[in-house]
Parts: C-alpha cells; sequence; structure tokens
C-alpha cells in the first residue's frame, strides 16, 4: 500500500518534490520500503509544470480538490507566505491529511495555534525544510539530542547573507556590489530586506528555540539586527584582528532565561563556523552530553530544500497509524531575555575628525560606563589630510551591552565624531 502525496505549488522547492517524486520512486521504495506516489499538484501558474510528465497524477488550480482527493494522505504546502498557506494547512490537518511545510514564516508567527490543530487533528505537521535546507537540524534536536540539555547553538541559517559576506571577505567588495551580484544570480529575492534585515534568520532562530528548551517563543522577543551596515572596512579590520563576519542566530539558556538573538558577529578565524562560506548553511551546537556538534549543507536551492522536505514524507509514512509527533511541546514557560543584560566584547568603529584629543574623548565616555578598552586602532586613508575624517577601531574587553549603548549615545553626540558608531558583537 503506497502513501499519497500531494503537493501545493510547483515552484523552487516544490518543483523539486515533484522531480525527486516522479524520478526517484523506485529507489526511495527500494532503500526504505515506503511507497511514495505522487498523486495530486496544485498550481495556478500551470507553465511551471510543463517540465514534467505527469502522467496519472490530478493537476488542479484550487485547493479543495486536492483536499477531497481520497489518494492523497500527505499535503506538502510549498507555497510559502502567511496566506493563503495558513489556511491550506489548517484544512488539510482538519480534513485527517497529515502536512508537510518548509514556511518559517508561518512557523514562527503562528507555530502555536498550528500546533493545537495538528494535535486535535491527530495528523502529523512536520517542517524539517523550515531551517537549514537539506541539513537535518529539526530531526537533530527532536530525535538525536532530546536526552542531551542543549546549552547553545550558534546558526549560519541564511545563505544570502553568507553569501554576501563571504564575497565581501574574500574578493574585497563592498556590500551593495555583491547585493546585485547575489540578486543577478538568483541567491537574493527583489526586494531583499527579509534575508539582509535579518528577519529570515529571526524565523529559524524562533523555530529552534522553542524546540530547544520546550516553551513558547515570541518573535517580537527575539533581538534582530542585520548585515547592511557591514562595510567593506568592517570586513578588512576584521580580517586583520584574526576575525570573519558571520551573521549569526545565537541561542543560549542564561539564569533561567532564553538568549535569541540574531546580528552579525566577529568569529574567530580558528572557529569551526568561519569557515562556512556561499550559501552554505552551518549550525553548531553545544549539548551537555553529546558535546559540541556542527551541521552543514546547503540551506536553500531546489533539490537540497526538497530532500529536507521528502524525508518528513518518509517519516511519516514509516510512522503509518502510530500516535503523531506534536510539532511542539510546550512544557516550560521560561522568559527571553532583554539584549540589555548581554555580557561580551565589541568591537567599535568610531569616523571621527582628526585632530589631537579626539581618541581621549572617547576612551573617557567609555570608561565612564565602564567599558574597558582591550585594543584601539586608527586607520587612516591613503593620501590622508586634516579634513577628511579617520576610522578609530576599538575592541572592548568583556562588557555589558546596556552600557556600550550609553557609551555609544554619548559619543555620537561629540562634534568630532561625524557618523554613527558602529558596533559588531564578537562570538
Amino acid at each position: 500500500m503506497g502513501i499519497g502525496v500531494g503537493v501545493i505549488g510547483a515552484g523552487t522547492v516544490g518543483g523539486g518534490v515533484i522531480h525527486i517524486l516522479l524520478n526517484n520512486g523506485e529507489h526511495i521504495y527500494k532503500q526504505t520500503g515506503v511507497k511514495v506516489e505522487l498523486k495530486h499538484v496544485v498550481e495556478i501558474k500551470q507553465e511551471l509544470l510543463q517540465e514534467f510528465d505527469l502522467g496519472s497524477v490530478t493537476v488542479s488550480t484550487d485547493f479543495d480538490s486536492l483536499l477531497n482527493n481520497p489518494e492523497v494522505d500527505i499535503v506538502c504546502e510549498l507555497i510559502g507566505g502567511i496566506e493563503p498557506a495558513k489556511t491550506f494547512i489548517t484544512k488539510a490537518l482538519t480534513a485527517g491529511k497529515h502536512v508537510v511545510t518548509a514556511n518559517k514564516m508561518l512557523l514562527a508567527k503562528y507555530g502555536e495555534e498550528l500546533c493545537k490543530v495538528a494535535q486535535e487533528s491527530r495528523k502529523e505537521l512536520r517542517y524539517e525544510a523550515s531551517v537549514g535546507g537539506v541539513i537535518p537540524i529539526i530531526k537533530t534536536i527532536t530525535e538525536v539530542l532530546p536526552t542531551n540539555h542543549i546549552e547553545a547553538i550558534y546558526g549560519i541559517v541564511n545563505g544570502t547573507c553568507n553569501y554576501i559576506l563571504s564575497k565581501m571577505t574574500l574578493e574585497n567588495l563592498d556590500f551593495q556590489t555583491v547585493l546585485k551580484e547575489a540578486q543577478a544570480n538568483g541567491y537574493a529575492e527583489t526586494p531583499p530586506d527579509l534575508d539582509i534585515e535579518g528577519y529570515d534568520t529571526a524565523h529559524k532562530c524562533q523555530i529552534l528555540a522553542t524546540l530547544c528548551f520546550g516553551t513558547k517563543v515570541k518573535l517580537d522577543d527575539i533581538y534582530v539586527e542585520g548585515i547592511t551596515k557591514i562595510t567593506k572596512s568592517d570586513v578588512q579590520y576584521a580580517s586583520e584582528m584574526g576575525y570573519v563576519i558571520k551573521l549569526l542566530a545565537i541561542i543560549k539558556k542564561i539564569n533561567g532565561e532564553i538568549d535569541a538573538r540574531v546580528h552579525p558577529c566577529l568569529v574567530p578565524k580558528n572557529h569551526l563556523l568561519s569557515s562556512v562560506w556561499n550559501e552554505f548553511n552551518a549550525i553548531y551546537v553545544e549539548s551537555n552530553y553529546a558535546g559540541p556538534t556542527l551541521y552543514y549543507g546547503k540551506g536553500a536551492g531546489r533539490f537540497p530544500t526538497a530532500t529536507a522536505v521528502l524525508s518528513d514524507i518518509l517519516t511519516i509514512a514509516r510512522r503509518k497509524d502510530s500516535k503523531p509527533i506534536p510539532p511542539f511541546n510546550y512544557f516550560r514557560n521560561i522568559p527571553v531575555r532583554d539584549i540589555g543584560l548581554l555580557s561580551s566584547r565589541y568591537y567599535l568603529r568610531f569616523t571621527t575628525k582628526d585632530y589631537p584629543g579626539v581618541l581621549g574623548q572617547i576612551c573617557t565616555i567609555l570608561g565612564k560606563h565602564k567599558v574597558s578598552i582591550s585594543s584601539c586602532h586608527q586607520k587612516e586613508t591613503l593620501h590622508h589630510h586634516e579634513e577628511q575624517p579617520v576610522h578609530v577601531v576599538i575592541m572592548t574587553h568583556e562588557s555589558l551591552e546596556s552600557s556600550i549603548q550609553l557609551a555609544v549615545s554619548e559619543i555620537d553626540k561629540l562634534e568630532c565624531v561625524v557618523e554613527p558608531t558602529h558596533l559588531i558583537r564578537v562570538l
């Protein structure tokens, strides 16, 4: 008896799922003993289906026809966004069908509501492809590491941002040049705000934090900062000091609270995450018994993401009529820690006029706010003259975020400071 699959959306990921099911069905059966059959495809843009020989597969433009198809056991929602995806998933679960999705935005915003629907319907809702593409991080947390207390996660989980920062680092290019190249090569959307402002990474951070700690994490409680302020100079200065810049999702448990945040970090060149380049993702997990583990692979793309979707389909098929596993378990009530309580080292780049006493003014304010300086460098440009601003780069010892922010706010009001101070936290 085969498992019937219905796919909503034949775009990048949906098209990948269709392709694999049509071409690798026999291989899947030999490898797993599970016969998975594509039974129904819903797609408004019928031209997207021209590359496939769908044969006896039912094709339609409306979701209700799939919902009423008795041959479909598992529905794959692969259109993304909030609506109509949320309605489709809710209706499918209520109609007694299992659901697989890659929709991280929907899960981050409405995961609790959809979890309740899945439990009431006694059906599976799985979402391996929502975080890290082909990287099996959801299964790792829920099936491999539940015997451990997860102590920290550091994730490069947005391929667009990692591609941009990689090009800036390896080819000495500026942000806007690489962004345009990324859009031309299909690595960045137009507009790219969801990626470069850090929101896509925040959606994945919310899902991981919820899974790790079994608590409801509000998306709005996660501190989010993107990569748009990173300059070619920052990348160069970081490299000179032994670091590379990466956008990270960071999740920890500190003093009974969850530290969940998204922002650029200076990552030491000897750290495993420093060598993750271009569109690749990597998630570094620290747990109390397993120790540090690293999960690496393509975080997006047609076939990598489709592979993750199909892994969920197989998991559901193998479980057959077993009691469904809730997509999320909420057995704790842990608050998210305020970013102001963060204790970290900081990279500070000041853009100032070049005259005597500037450094003294900056250091006096930092000292007043109990920010201790580890190193200080004045970066002059070629053919420098007095009217041209200079960069002063300071690395701090471990300091409190709230103190740093107060100091920076005061420094930015100085007459000698010509641009807002740029701050990057150090991993």
